[in-house]
């Protein structure tokens, strides 16, 4: 699908770079006999969410966070691939070192998402032919499909994106973004939730074209102060900036303990408390990670360390359990522990395709409630039980 409108650049110009279905089109290069059939990653056909599905499964009904019950009743001939995490970690790193190769200011949304300043380009050369020539390269180099849109801003290019897939493009023009909008139904909208939608469908919105006649105090009491900002969104005003894209290699945190410990239920508190501590870190500055690494150092000062590729998170429960195997995996038992430590490597930018086998929404609610909590008292002010000791020391690198 291509679809482009043309007209002369603006020297405030935003691209947005989305790579379509990305773990199944990792799958796809991996295994091209799974190329036009209906491929669901996601647990077991018995249990489980999809995480994503190809465009086959979609004819279906099937989509990300459906039980996968019920997307095997719906499309009960589906390939079912439990994914490989290590790999779509590689491919995002891919694709970044090539934006970063052309681009002079990105920034990675995502695992699969990149947006890209096009400001000023047009003194020199043509910006949209530019970024389709990148959008090629990606495509040659990786074999991966991936859509963009472009437009002033960046909640319009990530819009213009989503209308454009699969495996398209779009411009929106200078001038031309209300025009662009009008026909959207509202949910296109990032940020309008299928709650959102209901309350303005009753209130006898749907379309975008709909709000362009009320005004931003009937919908603040309609919806509060999420309101204005709608009415904002609607007329195509959008302020967020591009953040230019620095790659955390890790965040880790160890303690040397004044006296070594042998005690395994110790070392297990010890574990849960420095865990709890790097993924707060981890998601204060918005990141999720896609690796674990747990070290342990001996009197003697023999060191080991182990780590294992895990699926993109920043929630304690999950990464906890994966460090407390990697530590009975590497512990020699019996021998006491001088240094304890732990690192969540594989960085990104909060990466919505976090761990979608879990209820990822309200376990983003629970943790963003612990997150306020901690920001206000103190990090140390909420814990887990098992989790006491101090001592232990951040390096973010």
């Amino acid at each position: 699908m291509y679809i482009c409108i043309m007209q002369a650049f603006s020297s405030n110009m935003i691209a947005h770079f989305d790579l379509d279905s990305f773990f199944v089109s990792v799958e796809l290069v991996r295994d091209p006999s799974l190329k036009g059939k209906a491929v669901i990653v996601g647990g077991s056909r018995e249990r489980g969410i999809v995480t994503t599905c190809s465009y086959e499964a979609r004819k279906y009904g099937v989509h990300s966070a459906m039980p996968m019950k019920t997307a095997i009743r719906l499309c009960p001939h589906a390939i079912v691939v439990k994914g490989t995490y290590g790999e779509y970690g590689k491919y995002s790193k891919w694709v970044t070192q090539i934006i970063a190769s052309r681009a002079p200011l990105f920034e990675k949304a995502s695992i699969d998402e990149f947006y890209i300043d096009l400001t000023g380009m047009d003194t020199f050369f043509n910006p949209l032919q530019w970024t389709i020539e990148l959008r090629e390269l990606i495509m040659h180099e990786t074999g991966l499909p991936i859509s963009f849109g472009i437009a002033k801003n960046k909640m319009i290019a990530k819009m213009a994106t989503n209308e454009a897939k699969p495996n398209g493009y779009m411009q929106v023009p200078l001038g031309k973004e209300k025009e662009f909008l009008a026909p959207l139904e509202l949910n296109k909208i990032p940020g309008v939730g299928a709650q959102t939608e209901q309350v303005l469908l009753y209130n006898g919105f749907k379309f975008i074209k709909d709000i362009y006649n009320t005004t931003p105090e009937k919908l603040e009491k309609i919806l509060g102060k999420w309101g204005v900002d709608l009415w904002n969104k609607v007329q195509g005003t959008h302020h967020s900036i591009i953040l230019a894209y620095h790659e955390s290699k890790s965040i880790s945190t160890e303690n040397t303990f004044e006296e070594n410990i042998t005690d395994v239920n110790k070392l297990m508190n010890e574990m849960v408390r420095m865990t709890e501590k790097i993924t707060f870190e981890l998601r204060k500055d918005q990141k999720v990670s896609g690796c674990v690494t747990v070290k342990i150092r001996y009197p003697d000062f023999e060191t080991t360390s182990r780590q294992v590729s895990i699926p993109y998170t920043s929630a304690d429960d999950e990464i906890i359990p994966v460090a407390k195997n990697l530590f009975h995996k590497l512990y020699k038992k019996g021998k006491p522990v001088r240094l304890l430590g732990v690192r969540l490597s594989n960085l990104t930018n909060d990466a919505i395709q976090a761990n979608l086998f879990q209820n990822i929404e309200r376990k983003n609610i629970l943790y963003k409630a612990i997150d306020d909590v901690k920001n206000r008292f103190g990090a140390h002010s909420v814990s887990r039980a098992s989790g006491k000791s101090k001592g232990s020391k951040n390096n973010i690198v």
